[in-house]
């Protein structure tokens, strides 16, 4: 009760206050000049009648200004239309937001009066209440709002220009905005921290207040302008003129979908803002120093997230505890080598940026680290297979390791992210860099030292790419084969020398067998086989158990046949009244096997995809050189995912990689990753597709020049 006589004894003091300015009396009633005015919008009558609210309304409007206003969000701009079928705004577009109270330049005592003045007449606070004074704002003819409004939605702020008064509904918004379903591929926020991002500007000539070093963000988040295959920024479609015929879907939809706002950008920076380049320096050039920039940007993020691991995971005594010294080892490998890697090319790459504010060239510095520094990364990538094991094994089997984990990752420094999105960031990184580089070349076409010098570099990092595959796949083979060799008993079967340094494991699996014929007629009450299939020869064996396989018989590549079946196949025993319950059938036909002899084996898999794959990888060797004449007509799609392969015809793909889908089979695509060639499957729904017709042909374009330099 005491409050709430104080604040109405506040509101009488207030009111009596303004009442006396309004009149320009003094304390005791008598008339006085040079008080202090409060803005506001009371009023007295020329009779001296008590004071009064204004409570009148606009003039009245005119037929022609009666009619709503037709306020278009335009998905016909170049930038929305090298988007694809579907256009992207920001959240904040859709969604209204609360007025502010008091507004901005608006004094308490006014804001005081205000509700008092609502409370005798509620229509007062029919429309929104801001004022002019928070926007930077040119005006039409009819009031229409051009630029700059601040610190309101785009809705709220064309209602509360339409409607000023109680007098005037909501101006129709034509089309209206639809806020349709989130794509799930998108990260959400994983902090609150990150959530102050959301109302920054793109404004190249606005300063950044602060350095990129603020808050680096976590870099298995980040999506770097630079892996754009179209090679277009932001800037680089909006500076494009207007298509010229203007035509297409008005009445396409607009999704509304969180999204990650861009890092800060070179053109933001307060010293170059007060430099002036950015009204002197060509738009070409702009763009090479928004390229260098982005990667040192990137690399500051990605060493931020490198130390989250090593702080929060290496160095923790509690998930130490639940492990051996060797599974720590293969968990970790030598992160800590990276790590270092890592600082010393971000100092460099530092050292460059504030000596000029203008950076000449850093293609120096990549090719310089590439070949003498980075070599961290080759062992560390060599030691995946083993990081992946040792990963799987402790949290399926490791009650104490699995339970460690979860309180470490639920930790804020750990922003909600999984420890392997942090062991797989090197991975990432070093295959990020190529793309970047070639970025940077691209932007440096127009002066030929600085375009050989970026050049070398990218050969140089490219080529540590190769070294970085070519480890991983080096140490998995040769541990396959000596563990496949103690595996396999040829028993009665003329032996192979399975160990060699020119064979791998393309794929191994269990399969029913249809027709047993041949070799097979002794497994009539166990209808199965299990294949091995190397690079070089299938190795048809039954299995004993998980770890011992005796063989039946084998055969080259080379000599091998394979035939798809379909249920109407008269070829099928039994006819389609037993083919429709042995589906997914398909043949494979030995032309010379370990007898020298002819054999012919009906196979059925458990799925149509997993057929598909099987013969995938048994015509691997007459697929070679049969590649599409025109890649440029088939789908592509970008990586939303990290996807880590789980079987030897897979594919381990990192977040942004576009691929060249070669063939699609039940949820399940098998595709050529532009970056390097390398192909294998991986589930559709870790991708989505580019619908985007020149990113598509800028994808091709980029990927021809990259295997002509780099040698890929």
């Amino acid at each position: 009760m005491s409050q709430r006589h104080s604040d109405s004894s506040l509101e009488e003091k207030l009111l009596e206050y303004r009442f006396h300015s309004e009149l320009r009396l003094d304390a005791k009633g008598n008339p006085a000049s040079g008080l202090p005015m409060v803005r506001g919008s009371l009023q007295v009558d020329r009779d001296n009648a008590p004071f009064q609210v204004d409570t009148s309304g606009p003039p009245p409007l005119s037929p022609k200004d009666q009619e709503p206003r037709t306020v278009i969000l335009s998905t016909q701009s170049p930038a929305a239309l090298k988007m694809g079928t579907q256009q992207l705004i920001p959240r904040s577009l859709a969604v209204s937001s609360k007025a502010k109270t008091p507004i901005r330049h608006q004094s308490f005592g006014a804001a005081v009066l205000s509700k008092e003045a609502a409370r005798r007449d509620p229509q007062l606070l029919s429309a929104p209440s801001f004022s002019l004074d928070d926007m930077d704002v040119d005006m039409g003819s009819e009031g229409a709002l051009r630029r700059n409004l601040r610190n309101r939605s785009y809705r709220a702020a064309m209602k509360g220009l339409g409607a000023p008064s109680g007098d005037r509904g909501p101006s129709q918004l034509s089309p209206k905005l639809q806020a349709l379903a989130e794509e799930p591929s998108q990260p959400s926020a994983r902090c609150p921290a990150k959530n102050k991002f959301a109302q920054k500007t793109l404004g190249r000539k606005r300063a950044h207040k602060g350095s990129f070093k603020d808050d680096p963000g976590f870099y298995q988040e980040i999506r770097e302008r630079g892996l754009n295959t179209s090679h277009e920024s932001d800037d680089d479609m909006l500076d494009e003129p207007p298509s010229p015929d203007g035509t297409g879907k008005a009445d396409a939809p607009i999704v509304v979908k969180s999204y990650r706002p861009a890092q800060i950008t070179w053109s933001q920076l307060p010293e170059v803002v007060e430099s002036g380049l950015l009204d002197t320096l060509p738009p070409e050039e702009r763009k090479r120093q928004e390229a260098i920039f982005e990667i040192l940007t990137s690399e500051f993020s990605y060493q931020h997230s490198l130390s989250i691991l090593v702080a929060e995971f290496l160095h923790s005594r509690q998930l130490r505890a639940t492990m051996t010294q060797t599974e720590h080892h293969h968990l970790f490998s030598n992160i800590l080598d990276v790590l270092s890697a890592s600082q010393r090319f971000f100092e460099d790459l530092e050292q460059r940026h504030k000596a000029q504010v203008c950076v000449e060239d850093i293609s120096d510095i990549l090719e310089e680290h590439a070949e003498k520094h980075f070599h961290p990364y080759v062992v560390y990538c060599s030691n995946e297979v083993y990081q992946q094991r040792a990963l799987q094994k402790l949290t399926s089997s490791n009650a104490a390791f699995h339970e460690a984990l979860k309180e470490i990752e639920k930790r804020p420094a750990c922003g909600g992210l999984p420890m392997i999105s942090f062991l797989i960031l090197p991975m990432q990184r070093v295959t990020r860099l190529p793309l970047l580089t070639d970025t940077l070349c691209l932007k440096s076409q127009g002066h030929p030292e600085r375009y050989k010098a970026a050049s070398c570099a990218l050969k140089a990092i490219s080529k540590l790419v190769r070294q970085c595959n070519e480890g991983a796949h080096k140490m998995e083979r040769t541990e396959q084969m000596y563990t496949l060799h103690t595996q396999l008993d040829f028993g009665k079967v003329k032996s192979l020398p399975l160990i060699s340094a020119s064979r791998w494991l393309l794929k191994r699996g269990e399969l029913f067998v249809v027709e047993e014929t041949g070799i097979f007629r002794k497994l009539a009450s166990r209808p199965t086989c299990y294949l091995f299939l190397f690079n070089d020869v299938l190795v048809i064996t039954k299995k004993k158990s998980e770890d011992s396989f005796v063989v039946q018989d084998y055969a080259q590549v080379d000599h091998i046949r394979v035939q798809k079946m379909e249920p109407s196949d008269p070829s099928l025993v039994g006819g389609s009244s037993r083919s429709s319950l042995v589906p997914h059938v398909f043949q494979v036909t030995m032309l010379h096997n370990s007898e020298g002899r002819q054999e012919k084996i009906l196979l059925s898999s458990d799925s149509a995809s997993d057929r598909a794959r099987w013969i995938t990888a048994l015509t691997h060797r007459e697929r070679q050189g049969q590649g599409p004449t025109n890649k440029g007509d088939l789908l592509q799609v970008e990586v939303t995912k990290a996807y880590l392969a789980k079987q030897a015809d897979e594919i381990t793909l990192q977040q942004a990689d576009v691929v060249l889908v070669l063939e699609q089979e039940d949820g399940w695509f098998y595709g050529e990753r532009l970056r390097d060639g390398e192909m294998g499957w991986f589930p559709e729904d870790f991708a989505r597709c580019i619908t985007s017709r020149v990113a598509v042909e800028g994808n091709v374009r980029r990927m021809e020049r990259l295997r002509v330099e780099t040698g890929v």
